[in-house]
């Protein structure tokens, strides 16, 4: 597989393949309002568009980055969001990073967002999808946060059946800015438990795919069966 990791800004032309990688906190939080039971999330590209997107549908939860603020039911902290009753909901999710780098990619043929959380079904969809050349976006600090490259270059890794030691991807994670700025309590709208629970290798089976729908990027679950399991079931999410 002919990997690239590149930056936002580095991104010029769509990929066939994308797997866009926000450890901290963007997808762990997105795999998090799955595992709570969410539908679907609508990546919005503003704040604007998420207050506007509730005001139409008020049973909508509107996510942002940062602290608590008026018109906007959550904050883009997985610990915060653990204990959220989300069964059937839909999330409209605005963060600084990750929901940027998805919607750069839009135009991808396949678009994964990810984290260490959701890593090896994220590998196994691009191994059975049999991708020749999948393009890393590494959201955080314009492509040079570390949690975000060693999480990539790890999925890259194990997308190729190559046997890959976590600890070592999982201690650059640890050691990057971005943890130190959450276990610090720089990054406003963050919870204690947010580093460790972004770090949690493969805490969820599932896979997580955004596409157009209906002009807007929605990001859905999707089950990936391991290789001693049969297909997905009738109700999991697909793609064409």
């Amino acid at each position: 597989m002919d990997a690239r990791f590149l930056g936002i800004p580095e991104l010029t032309e769509a990929p066939s393949a994308a797997v866009v990688v926000d450890v901290m906190r963007a997808f762990t939080v997105a795999a998090w309002a799955f595992a709570r039971g969410a539908e679907k999330i609508v990546l919005a590209e503003s704040l604007d568009e998420v207050l506007a997107l509730k005001a139409r549908r008020p049973d909508w939860v509107a996510l942002k980055d940062g602290p608590p603020a008026p018109g906007f039911d959550a904050v883009n902290s997985p610990a915060l969001l653990r204990s959220a009753d989300l069964g059937g909901r839909t999330v409209v999710q605005k963060t600084t990073a990750g929901t940027v780098g998805a919607l750069a990619v839009k135009d991808a043929s396949l678009v994964l967002c990810a984290g260490f959380v959701v890593a090896e079904a994220t590998a196994r969809v691009l191994r059975e999808r049999g991708c020749g050349s999948v393009t890393f976006v590494v959201t955080g600090e314009d492509g040079r946060a570390d949690e975000d490259l060693a999480c990539a270059q790890y999925i890259a890794r194990r997308a190729t059946g190559a046997a890959a030691d976590a600890a070592g991807f999982l201690r650059r994670a640890a050691g990057s800015r971005a943890a130190a700025e959450l276990a610090e309590g720089v990054r406003e709208g963050s919870h204690p438990d947010d580093v460790a629970l972004c770090l949690e290798l493969d805490r969820f089976p599932f896979a997580m795919v955004a596409a157009l729908e209906d002009s807007h990027m929605v990001l859905r679950p999707f089950d990936v069966p391991s290789a001693a399991d049969g297909a997905p079931s009738a109700g999991s999410s697909s793609w064409t």
